[in-house]
């Protein structure tokens, strides 16, 4: 037993690390998860500047990735339609309405400039082995962009889950901006829909942001709807709008969907209703409005972390400064290399050094002479030629020398030496050279991403303000219809919001909403309706019919299901009177017998304890009850 709880312990958690480090969670420095990664890695590597079917890269990226072809294909689909990192030709399905993508055999992808210029560099990109051993993949890919924050990500690990919410490109790289010249930030989510958000309560990526969906108000009869909230289709929206009218929130004459590129949902109102008087139902209680949390968790040197937006930037901004560094550094050590063999390669052919060595018949005598020949021009170099670079010299062809422009090679070595001083002045001006890579990024790709969702302060909607409206109930106790459209002397007035109780003769209760027109009589006589108070006592009076004993009671309605039925007296008695009246007093008639004295007595039922609906009554005497009667004739009381 114990090796067996000693097999799942270590199996469960090597699934859950599994599912956080591989699946689930997004890396803190490319933001992105090792499915992502494979497609990106896979694209770069067969870059030919031209478009790959979809069905093609999902093929190449199973040779990094462990798992089949169809959720390599819908997380590259997801991936194109952030807008950010790959180019698209196809139907790539529709973020508005919900549409899925095209076969993988008919869409095309590869990826965008601002993907080629940010995310790759092998020199300073760590590998490992492919799940197989046979390839090569990025540990993490090298990103120069907050990806994390600007596309977003969402995921479910085992005990724990993510959820960044998407920013805007350009917001965030001038926020990095603000941080290397250490002044004050502030960064809000953006998203793809568009819509309004109120982002009071984001802090920094720990809270929630309230989102609305665009509404245009085209006359007083009809709204537009131009933008709608993440998460949401127009088809979720449409159905929410229907589902709200269904239940009388409002108020709808056709709800028309026009969405192609852009969303374009038209709902016109009938007689009566207004655009103005229905917005904030529609935001109460459609996909109009939603409310969406944030939780930052993302992985970090192989363990989760959860941070904030602020925090996470500030990590992505030195992370930055580093990569440009290494690349300065490479950039430095490649130009130092070159100028040393041109250096090098003009010594050897301006000195005539070749000459000396046509006579020499062995290879080792022949190295010892360029040797000797280079050794006084050693201060001329950087550090001293090794056999590699005169086996280089040695292999210069004899056309490339005879027509050697020594003018030009100087030109060469000048200009790589003028990079050279540009490359170290950037190595000790880092932050600034940092901000102006930062900055060419806004100016060559800033306007293809600006801000699509816009910030306002959205004010918290009373959802029974918002659709509360005075209606006429009407009630025919005889036919047992029960509603607005009901035509009747006896009615009451309500909230539309309010519920209805209604009590049957048979000692049962049953709660339901207000509608246009409710057959309630279920086979039992309706004896009284009225809107629902959760302070309203009820007192009945109720006989035994094999003892004939007669029993009160008082209650009050507070817990309730809609529609489902409730007793509120024992089943097998008899109901004998129901009333709302709190301080009702009534004549209890007891059968006539030989020797009774007293044939009735007045009972107050205001000193019955007021008790849960479920509870027994109180027996009123010990007397067989022959009737009850009222001691006022006004008391409003309902006899069965």
């Amino acid at each position: 037993m114990s090796d067996l709880k000693h097999l799942m312990r270590k199996n469960y958690l090597e699934y859950a690390s599994y599912v956080i480090l591989d699946r689930a969670i997004p890396d803190a420095i490319d933001g992105l998860k090792p499915v992502q990664r494979r497609i990106l890695h896979t694209l770069f590597t067969i870059d030919d500047s031209k478009l790959h079917k979809v069905a093609n890269v999902a093929g190449q990226t199973m040779a990094y990735h462990p798992h089949g072809d169809a959720p390599i294909t819908s997380a590259l689909v997801n991936l194109a339609n952030k807008g950010y990192l790959l180019d698209m030709q196809g139907n790539f399905g529709n973020i508005y309405t919900g549409d899925p993508a095209a076969a993988s055999r008919y869409i095309e992808t590869r990826l965008s400039s601002l993907a080629k210029e940010t995310l790759f560099n092998k020199a300073i990109t760590k590998y490992i082995s492919s799940y197989d051993g046979r390839n090569q993949e990025p540990v993490c890919l090298p990103a120069k962009i907050p990806l994390v924050l600007l596309q977003g990500a969402e995921g479910i690990a085992v005990g724990m889950s993510t959820r960044i919410l998407p920013h805007n490109f350009n917001e965030l790289l001038k926020a990095q901006i603000a941080i290397l010249q250490k002044k004050p930030y502030e960064v809000w989510p953006d998203f793809p829909t568009g819509g309004l958000i109120d982002a009071s309560d984001y802090q920094k990526g720990r809270g929630k942001v309230k989102v609305r969906a665009k509404l245009d108000i085209v006359d007083t009869k009809t709204i537009i709807v131009r933008e709608i909230c993440p998460g949401t289709t127009t088809e979720s929206l449409i159905n929410s709008v229907d589902e709200a009218a269904k239940k009388g929130r409002l108020k709808i004459e056709s709800i028309n969907d026009y969405t192609s590129d852009k969303v374009e949902i038209e709902i016109k109102l009938p007689r009566g209703h207004y655009a103005t008087d229905i917005l904030d139902a529609l935001y109460a209680f459609t996909d109009c409005e939603v409310s969406l949390s944030s939780q930052i968790l993302v992985v970090k040197d192989k363990l989760p972390w959860e941070t904030d937006v602020h925090e996470l930037l500030e990590l992505h901004t030195k992370t930055l400064k580093s990569f440009l560094k290494q690349e300065l550094e490479l950039a430095r050590d490649s130009t130092l290399r070159k100028v040393f063999e041109k250096t090098l390669e003009q010594i050897f052919i301006e000195n005539r050094m070749y000459k000396k060595i046509e006579t020499i018949k062995t290879y080792p005598k022949i190295h010892e002479t360029i040797a000797l020949q280079l050794k006084p021009f050693h201060r001329k170099l950087t550090r001293a030629p090794t056999y590699e670079d005169r086996e280089k010299l040695l292999n210069i062809p004899i056309r490339r020398i005879s027509k050697f422009d020594f003018d030009r090679h100087l030109d060469e070595i000048k200009k790589l030496k003028k990079e050279l001083l540009e490359i170290e002045k950037n190595l000790k001006r880092l932050t600034h050279f940092t901000v102006l890579y930062i900055e060419n990024l806004l100016k060559k790709y800033g306007d293809l991403f600006p801000r699509k969702t816009v910030l306002k302060t959205i004010q918290e909607i009373d959802r029974k303000k918002a659709v509360e409206k005075q209606i006429k109930v009407g009630i025919d106790y005889e036919k047992g219809f029960v509603g607005t459209k009901i035509s009747s002397s006896q009615s009451f007035t309500c909230s539309n919001l309010d519920k209805i109780v209604l009590f049957f003769n048979d000692g049962t209760y049953q709660v339901i909403n207000p509608s246009e027109k409710d057959y309630v009589h279920r086979g039992n006589r309706l004896l009284w309706v009225a809107p629902i108070d959760k302070d309203r006592i009820m007192s009945c009076i109720y006989k035994d019919p094999k003892t004939k004993y007669a029993y009160a009671k008082r209650f009050t309605v507070s817990k309730f299901i809609l529609k489902k039925v409730y007793s509120f007296i024992e089943k097998g008695m008899q109901l004998e009177l129901l009333t709302a009246d709190p301080s009702s007093i009534v004549y209890v008639h007891f059968v006539p017998k030989p020797k009774l004295k007293q044939k009735k007595i007045t009972y107050s039922l205001d000193d019955v304890a007021v008790k849960g609906v479920s509870a027994k009554g109180k027996r009123i005497a010990s007397k067989e009850v022959k009737k009850i009667s009222l001691t006022d004739p006004k008391n409003q009381m309902t006899f069965c």
